[in-house]
């Protein structure tokens, strides 16, 4: 028999995500992997002692890494050394570097929620009544803060992110493998972030998520473009995941989680053909 690859799956299944889930996602989608894989699961403190012994690393819902920022950056520095394939690559320009891409997408005027990180460009946000001010290497909401105006000049610049706050109708996000679209979900009610439901996205909406996965240029992996629908009808960027994205695959149909999960199969062995040890 032909052996077959085998994948470390990396997941914090313990780690609790305000309406998520991870378990529950990660649960199901390594018992659809090990149809094509050998799997095994482990958590990301075990990655870098571990990673030697599998063909591929999976990382997935692995809870921010802000909480283990110096084993994780350990494990992207033995990961590189060692030419360790591991998925989504790591050469991610969204979240998986920081919130940097915030701000560069808006000097190259792109349609993301205006964001600086100096007080002499506050000039550049639009007058709001409050403003969102976020650490740079912020996740799931931690630190966030919001403050009026006449609060913001005296904020640790440097270390955070300021936002204006937007007046929006709903958000929404478009989920991606490698290039490919997968699905949409929107949230109707603004105070229930994680209370999806489908979402059938137009031509132009598609084209807006694929602006930002094309400028990510990320030849496989899983990516979920998070976006507001404004009150003038158009979208802005929240935010580009592409190092553990969660999926909400619990919130779409039987039908759209399998063509998920055998798009996902089908990118992983691409992956392990295309991407040899070094």
């Amino acid at each position: 028999m032909p052996v077959r690859p085998s994948i470390l799956f990396v997941t914090d299944l313990a780690y609790q995500a305000r309406g998520r889930r991870y378990c529950d996602e990660d649960v199901l989608l390594t018992s659809r992997l090990r149809e094509a894989f050998d799997v095994a699961l482990c958590h990301p403190l075990d990655a870098a002692a571990l990673m030697d012994a599998f063909d591929a690393v999976v990382v997935r819902n692995s809870g921010p890494v802000l909480h283990y920022r110096e084993e994780y950056d350990a494990f992207r520095a033995k990961a590189a050394a060692r030419g360790t394939r591991v998925y989504n690559p790591l050469h991610g320009r969204g979240d998986m570097a920081g919130k940097q891409y915030l701000l560069d997408l808006t000097a190259e005027g792109y349609p993301v929620i205006p964001t600086v990180d100096r007080p002499e460009d506050l000039h550049v946000l639009p007058p709001a009544e409050r403003y969102a001010v976020k650490p740079k290497d912020g996740a799931d909401s931690i630190g966030l803060t919001f403050v009026p105006r006449d609060r913001l000049d005296g904020l640790p610049y440097g270390d955070i992110l300021v936002q204006p706050g937007v007046d929006f109708r709903y958000e929404v996000s478009f989920y991606y493998v490698d290039d490919a679209f997968q699905y949409a979900l929107h949230a109707p009610d603004t105070g229930r972030r994680w209370v999806l439901e489908p979402y059938g996205p137009t031509d132009a909406d598609l084209a807006f998520a694929r602006r930002f996965i094309d400028w990510n240029t990320l030849d496989h992996g899983i990516q979920r473009v998070d976006a507001c629908r404004t009150q003038d009808g158009g979208l802005l960027l929240v935010e580009l995941e592409d190092l553990n994205p969660y999926l909400s695959l619990d919130r779409v149909p039987d039908r759209t989680r399998d063509a998920f999960v055998t798009a996902l199969t089908a990118s992983l062995h691409r992956f392990l053909d295309a991407a040899p040890r070094i």
